[in-house]
């Protein structure tokens, strides 16, 4: 329990009613999750509006409200602060609640439109292969020593994120790597702290939407956040909005790129390829000198692991732990390789947007595949151009494309194929459509021709299906081994 003078220190306010002495158990945005003596933060959401449910929170026994307007109705005895931003409120309380974890850790902040998870494993990975002891927060999950929790959120609400730093202390890690989200950045979830490190990988278009952002300057801002929340930033020369990303930025700038003269540069790049499995290799020159391995394939995997040692670099990690570290790195759902039959190359990715889907068939193509084959579906619920832009690319890039079915969501999943149908079209690309992804993936798997290499994008990591407010379980690694156990002695 903590006095309520003990937390408004960190927040601009004024008070409607009640008193500051109100001894308080924790803090919650959440009405279902109020707990006696609680504060509850009143949030504007895109669908719901925390302010509705006041007086839900007051009668499930919340001592102290945090609003963005005066409240009527609320009984005397509760406390109510009115603040400019609720989302920032909320921030800095969680920040006060925890007693500021985050001073106690090495931060490094991820983001960026392509790159943020493999990114964020390879560093990772590599403090790790160097004794580091780490915590890990990002899209696939949230570790912490051995322990393994399952992600709802790329970036976790601040009064979780803040949680989960002090779980991390208690438990022997020294460092955080954290991805760091647009929607994050835009809805103050890492405000109240400053990151030791900051790595931009890169920026496109996505994210643009309902629900999302409102333009791709609201979404570059947004991004461009974390350079003004960190004391080194990490950023690629190459990326071609490069002057805008570091415009106003406040931190020390460290740079990295495969073209452009960097800190840490790429030379002799080459791909390199093993049954079932994709690879590259390259020289760190600039601040640093040798070689590095990493099977991940193409160009993104060079920039990605150019990344990670820049930033590595800059904490002193040892070459040697970075070589071994990128040489042993997998990332669920980034470029997977899972093994089928030894005549084809098959990878689940992640690629869910038409910058993201390009870039990987284009770097797929350099292996010189016999047939390129992507599998793909769309979100429901999100942009309807996603769609016509992936089944574009997709109808340009691939000598074969399987339109299926993703996360239909609230809308009818054909109208979702049709949209990417529609993109196909303004191509001259072969497709098949086979709206049951398992039916999709049997028909790549049993339809296979020599040297195929087959990436089925788009759920990555997921390892379920939405469809009409229902979540079902669907692993493609799964479907996967059912396909194979089924078609013995048929193929």
């Amino acid at each position: 329990m903590k006095n309520m003078r003990t937390l408004q220190k960190r927040i601009a306010y004024q008070l409607q009613q009640g008193s500051l002495d109100a001894e308080v158990t924790g803090i919650t945005y959440d009405s279902r999750k109020v707990q006696p003596q609680n504060v509850f933060v009143c949030i504007r959401g895109n669908r719901m509006d925390g302010h509705v449910y006041a007086e839900e929170a007051v009668e499930r026994g919340a001592a102290v409200l945090v609003a963005e307007r005066e409240l009527e109705g609320i009984p005397e005895k509760v406390t109510v602060l009115v603040v400019k931003d609720s989302r920032e409120a909320l921030a800095q309380l969680s920040c006060a609640w925890e007693d500021d974890p985050a001073q106690h850790l090495v931060t490094i902040g991820v983001t960026g439109t392509k790159g943020k998870t493999t990114t964020a494993y390879m560093i990772y990975e590599i403090l790790r292969k160097a004794g580091i002891r780490a915590g890990l927060i990002g899209t696939i999950e949230t570790r912490i020593g051995e322990k393994s929790i399952l992600s709802e959120n790329t970036t976790p609400e601040p009064v979780v994120l803040q949680k989960l730093f002090s779980e991390m202390m208690r438990e022997g890690c020294t460092h955080v790597v954290m991805e760091v989200s647009s929607q994050a950045e835009k809805q103050h979830r890492c405000d109240g702290f400053t990151f030791d490190y900051g790595v931009f990988t890169n920026i496109g278009n996505d994210h643009i939407g309902a629900g999302e952002h409102a333009s791709f300057a609201e979404y570059l801002s947004c991004k461009k956040k974390l350079f003004r929340t960190c004391r080194t930033g990490i950023v690629n020369r190459d990326d071609k909005r490069f002057p805008e990303i570091i415009r106003q930025s406040t931190c020390r700038l460290v740079t990295f790129g495969c073209r452009e003269k960097a800190d840490f540069m790429a030379a002799d790049a080459a791909l390199d390829q093993a049954p079932g499995v994709l690879g590259v290799s390259y020289r760190v020159q600039g601040a640093a000198d040798f070689p590095v391995r990493v099977d991940l394939p193409g160009l993104f995997s060079v920039s990605n692991s150019l990344a990670a040692i820049a930033v590595c670099a800059q904490m002193g990690i040892p070459e040697k732990a970075m070589q071994e570290a990128l040489s042993a790195v997998r990332v669920r759902g980034r470029c997977e390789a899972v093994p089928v039959y030894p005549e084809m190359t098959l990878l689940i990715d992640y690629a869910h947007n038409a910058m993201s889907l390009e870039s990987l068939l284009k770097t797929l193509r350099k292996y010189h595949p016999k047939r390129l084959i992507c599998l793909f579906g769309c979100g429901g619920n999100r942009a309807r151009n996603r769609r016509f832009q992936m089944g574009e690319v997709s109808g340009r890039l691939a000598d074969l494309t399987v339109i299926t079915s993703d996360n239909p969501r609230d809308e009818e999943p054909q109208a979702i194929l049709d949209d990417i149908r529609t993109g196909i079209g303004k191509t001259e690309g072969a497709f098949v459509e086979i709206a049951d992804r398992k039916e999709a993936i049997r028909y790549v798997i049993e339809n296979r021709q020599p040297g195929d290499l087959v990436v089925l994008a788009g759920k990555g990591h997921e390892t379920y299906q939405i469809r009409k407010g229902k979540r079902y379980e669907m692993d493609e690694r799964v479907l996967i081994r059912e396909i194979l156990e089924e078609s013995k002695g048929n193929v």
